[in-house]
């Protein structure tokens, strides 16, 4: 009774009315104009109406208030940045429980050498627990939807894990483009070494700017990006052989620390 309930597309309010009688206060975020109008309608003169407030408005766009729980019945095409928003949410919420589409509610907790292991499986286990909690057969629906669909539980690692997560995901992502590919073979692409050659320029001039020193501090700039892809995956390497389809969480936070000695 002490929980502020976020609820994400409530629809016509069939979950909105059962939350009411187990929270404090409940924000809906609801797109569809009728839809706002539904769920006001529906809990209009009940003892719990001043409980809820609702937004219009598109969830991706729309600030979050301060809430304790999720919940949410998610459309496929915001699912991923909808899940990523949430992860990087402040401050942190105790839990989210969320509706996906079942493969996507699959890959957010597969794991290496699975079919379904991808850049959003890394980076949500980077940063949350997963749970899948259960299946909901399309028929619950009407009318039913084409695929099947499962209900998880995240809750984010707390404290978060210590990784600047711009460069993780520069780097997972680069890595997940060509994910049965050996490393080496992954980033010695000539579109990947040019990118990763005007980043390190960028970073170098922004540490001159920042008061470094003429060499740009501790950035070699004389060493080329496939000399370092090289001494870091290359043959006698570590890594050398290694797929990012099977790297796990530990092996990426090791490999990202061995770069950025380079």
């Amino acid at each position: 009774p002490t929980d502020v309930v976020l609820e994400i597309g409530p629809g016509t309010g069939n979950m909105t009315a059962p939350l009411l009688e187990q929270c404090k206060s409940l924000v809906a975020i609801e797109y569809d104009t009728r839809m706002v109008r539904e769920v006001l309608k529906r809990v209009e003169g009940t003892p719990n109406d001043h409980k809820l407030r609702v937004i219009q408005g598109d969830a991706i766009k729309t600030a979050f208030p301060f809430f304790d729980v999720c919940v949410a019945n998610v459309p496929y095409q915001i699912s991923s940045p909808l899940v990523f928003k949430l992860l990087s949410h402040r401050p942190m919420f105790r839990c989210a429980v969320m509706m996906f589409q079942e493969e996507f509610a699959l890959r957010l907790t597969a794991k290496p050498g699975e079919a379904l292991y991808c850049r959003l499986s890394v980076n949500t286990q980077l940063l949350a627990k997963v749970d899948q909690l259960m299946k909901v057969g399309r028929n619950n629906f009407r009318p039913p939807p084409k695929v099947e669909s499962r209900v998880v539980r995240i809750e984010l690692r707390n404290p978060p894990p210590p990784v600047d997560f711009t460069e993780w995901d520069g780097m997972v992502r680069l890595l997940f483009n060509r994910k049965n590919k050996t490393l080496r073979s992954g980033l010695m692409v000539k579109a990947t070494i040019k990118m990763l050659e005007e980043n390190r320029r960028t970073h170098a001039s922004l540490k001159g700017a920042d008061g470094g020193t003429d060499d740009m501090n501790d950035i070699d700039m004389e060493r080329g990006i496939e000399e370092i892809i090289e001494e870091v995956v290359g043959k006698g390497s570590k890594w050398e052989g290694k797929r990012a389809a099977k790297l796990d969480l530990d092996d990426f936070l090791t490999l990202l620390a061995e770069l950025n000695k380079r």
